[in-house]
């Protein structure tokens, strides 16, 4: 099967019409190139700060009805919530929402990363992952891992070529996983693939600091495609 192919065969089935995703760190450029897709592909979006303020003057820069509230009120008011923060933040923001984000679906993007004169490399993870660390914090919520490998760049270029690839999607709950699959599948042409269980994120999470490598080199945005599925 090519891409092509499959992502014709998208997962329809998921209506994101109802739903509010919120993107907690959606000041940065991650979490604002992510919701800006999401936006454009028609989802309600707020993208949360750790001020309203900031919040809500970057949502204005991203799309007409984006709201911009603080990360406690946009876990409290989202479905579905993005976490999109800088390692170093990671575990502090996590246990400070464990009450807002208990029974939702939270999917962690973060990259455990360090960066010296040789480029970046992966940090160890005492859990075993960012996601893993989420699920343990956040012990009432369905942790996803996904959407680690695409370029912030590229998600901020609306303007752009339309998106391609793959995005890989881990989790333990299959409902979980599935309604990811198919958010990752309104980015452009891009398409989710379901990739294994929470305790194979660690490698997942890990790989970004060889596409960060191969882009330095190459003066790319290199992503990730699964062929033969």
């Amino acid at each position: 099967m090519t891409q092509t192919d499959s992502t014709e065969q998208k997962n329809s089935d998921i209506d994101f019409s109802s739903m509010v995703v919120g993107v907690l760190g959606g000041t940065g450029e991650q979490g604002r190139g992510l919701a800006t897709r999401f936006a454009h592909a028609g989802i309600e979006v707020i993208i949360g700060s750790r001020t309203a303020e900031k919040a809500s003057e970057v949502a204005s820069e991203v799309a007409h009805g984006v709201k911009g509230m603080t990360n406690v009120d946009t876990a409290s008011a989202s479905d579905v919530v993005i976490v999109a923060v800088p390692w170093d933040g990671h575990k502090e923001l996590l246990e400070s929402l464990v009450d807002q984000l208990s029974g939702k679906i939270v999917v962690d993007c973060a990259n455990p990363l360090g960066f010296d004169k040789q480029g970046a490399f992966a940090l160890p993870v005492e859990e075993g992952s960012a996601a893993q660390q989420a699920q343990l914090i956040l012990h009432d919520s369905r942790v996803v891992a996904a959407f680690h490998h695409i370029s912030a760049k590229l998600l901020l270029d609306i303007e752009g070529p339309e998106l391609k690839g793959d995005v890989l999607v881990l989790g333990d709950d299959r409902e979980a996983t599935d309604l990811v699959t198919a958010l990752a599948d309104t980015l452009g042409q891009m398409r989710g693939v379901y990739a294994g269980r929470l305790r194979n994120a660690g490698q997942v999470e890990a790989f970004t600091a060889n596409l960060i490598s191969m882009n330095r080199r190459y003066k790319g945005h290199a992503g990730v495609q699964i062929t033969d599925i």
